[in-house]
This record gives structure tokens, C-alpha cells and sequence, in this order.
């Protein structure tokens, strides 16, 4: 199968897949999700990502009823059905189905969702461009909801300019993280500089494994906010997902920024990429 989605025990191709009306994400966005890639049907990080899902999960009281055990037996299971062992998988946990109401019933337990497309990770090695907008998100934005609207417009601004991502900031100018991704910098101190992981920024799965790369490659991490004007003027601006770990960027708002640490980028490039490759090798 190619393409393959998953509601509650029940899957199939995608584009044959229903869900219930009235489940709650139809009116609220009311879930939590998760996303990363698999290779040869290894699914990569998994245990991070799920940790993170039902801590998402726990800050918006929604209950999951299967165990972190349970929910990456039938993720694997679900890996192992799709021809491609490259692929892109997603998951999210819906706070559960009731008629339209704002409260819930507090034994509501939650809907699973999964969907699965073949896909690679993207290459870390090209440059990337970016853009810069005001960040007009709600104050959760360390919980991965599935409310996305601001991530949608900002993604489709980027698509429009051409460029890669768009980097958020929040008055007067803090840098944030992007419409889907960390942003990072290496600083004029040579040190890897990156927001800290309170209530404006995802803690990023990516991020964290960068940190790690730091760490082991023998680079100094700084877990402070950094300014636009710090950002254009790093030695280089990094900007990651799970799914590009760790994109160079070259350009933002039709400037030039970085080139002043290349190697330091690489030598990140290639600890993430090895470690993918590592992680995802079949034993």
C-alpha cells in the first residue's frame, strides 16, 4: 500500500478513510500531534516524539487510552503495511467525539489518528531561504496542538515568496521559532545560540538532537533568546524540523546572512544525517 490512514483500529488507503462527525477536531482543533520520518520502516525518535505527545497531551487534560507501549506497536505496525520504507508519519490524539460543546465529559477518552505517505528526508545540504513576520500565535506554543491557522497563513506566505520558511518574532523583536520549524543561530561568539524552550517555542525534537551534536562535536550552546538583529548578523542561521534537521539558510527578507561558519554547519549537517542513517539502519 502507498498511501495508508488509521482511525481507531479501523485503516485503509487515505483517500478512502472516514472519521466521525462529531469528532471534536472538526470544531475546536481540539488534539495534539506528532510527526517525523521512518526509514527501511524505522520510525526515528520514536520514543521522543511520543514522549512529547502525551506531555502535549497532559497540558490540554486529554486522556489517551493506550500506553506509550501500545500507541508505537501500532505505529510500527502501521509503518510495516506501507510499501515505501521511507516515509513521512504522522499521528495525532484528538480530545474525543461528543455533540458540538465547548466543555467535555471528563471520562472522554481520545481518538487516534495516523496517516502515512511515502516520503525522504529532505536534503539538509542545499541552502534555504526565509522570510521574517510578526509572530501572532496564542502563549501555548510549546504544546503541538493542532490549532494551526497562524502556521498555515505563515507557510503559505513563504510559498508565495519563494523562499523556504518564515521566521516568527514577537514585539518589539525577539525571534521566536517558524511557521514549522526552529530557528538557530551561531553567534558572533562562534557558540550555537537557540531560544529557550518556554511557552513561545515548540521543544523541537530536531533542536534537541542539535544540541546533543553540539555538545559531542565540542561547540558551546546557549539557550537564551536572540534578537532579529542578532539573527542577521550571526555567523549562521540554522533552521530545523524533523523532517530537515538541519537546513543552512543563506537568505532572509532578500539578504544575505551566515557564511561565516561553514564548517561548523556541516559538521552539524553531517552529525544529524549520519545519526538518521545510524538510527534507522536495519539490525
Amino acid at each position: 500500500m502507498e498511501n495508508l490512514g488509521y482511525y481507531n483500529g479501523k485503516f485503509g488507503p487515505l483517500d478512502e478513510m472516514t472519521v466521525p462527525f462529531n469528532d471534536r477536531v472538526h470544531f475546536f482543533g481540539d488534539g495534539v500531534y506528532e510527526a517525523t520520518g521512518a526509514r527501511n520502516h524505522i520510525i526515528f525518535a520514536l520514543d521522543e516524539h511520543l514522549d512529547r505527545l502525551y506531555n502535549s497531551a497532559a497540558l490540554l487534560d486529554i486522556h489517551i487510552p493506550y500506553t506509550k507501549a501500545e500507541m508505537a506497536d501500532i505505529l510500527r505496525d502501521m509503518v510495516s503495511r506501507v510499501d515505501s520504507g521511507d516515509q513521512f508519519v504522522y499521528w495525532q490524539i484528538t480530545r474525543g467525539t461528543q455533540m458540538r460543546d465547548h466543555v467535555y465529559p471528563e471520562d472522554i477518552q481520545g481518538n487516534l489518528w495516523i496517516s502515512l505517505k511515502p516520503a525522504k528526508l529532505k536534503d539538509i545540504f542545499t541552502p534555504v531561504t526565509a522570510i521574517t513576520a510578526e509572530d501572532t500565535r496564542f502563549f501555548h506554543c510549546n504544546i503541538k496542538t493542532l490549532n494551526l491557522i497562524p502556521a498555515v497563513v505563515q507557510s503559505q506566505a513563504a510559498r508565495r515568496a519563494g523562499v523556504y520558511e518564515t521566521i516568527l518574532y514577537r514585539t518589539p523583536d525577539r525571534v521566536t521559532e517558524c511557521a514549522h520549524s526552529n530557528v538557530h543561530i551561531i553567534n558572533k561568539h562562534g557558540i550555537f545560540q537557540t531560544a529557550p524552550t518556554d511557552h513561545l517555542i515548540l521543544p523541537g525534537i530536531a533542536r534537541a538532537h542539535l544540541i546533543r551534536a553540539c555538545k559531542e562535536l565540542g561547540y558551546g550552546v546557549d539557550e537564551h533568546p536572540f534578537t532579529l538583529r542578532e539573527m542577521m548578523e550571526a555567523k549562521e542561521v540554522i533552521i530545523s524540523s524533523s523532517t530537515g534537521p538541519c537546513m543552512h539558510c543563506v537568505e532572509i527578507d532578500g539578504k544575505p546572512v551566515g557564511g561565516q561558519a561553514p564548517d561548523m554547519v556541516k559538521n552539524l549537517q553531517n552529525w544529524v544525517y549520519d545519526e538518521y542513517i545510524r538510527e534507522t539502519e536495519v539490525k
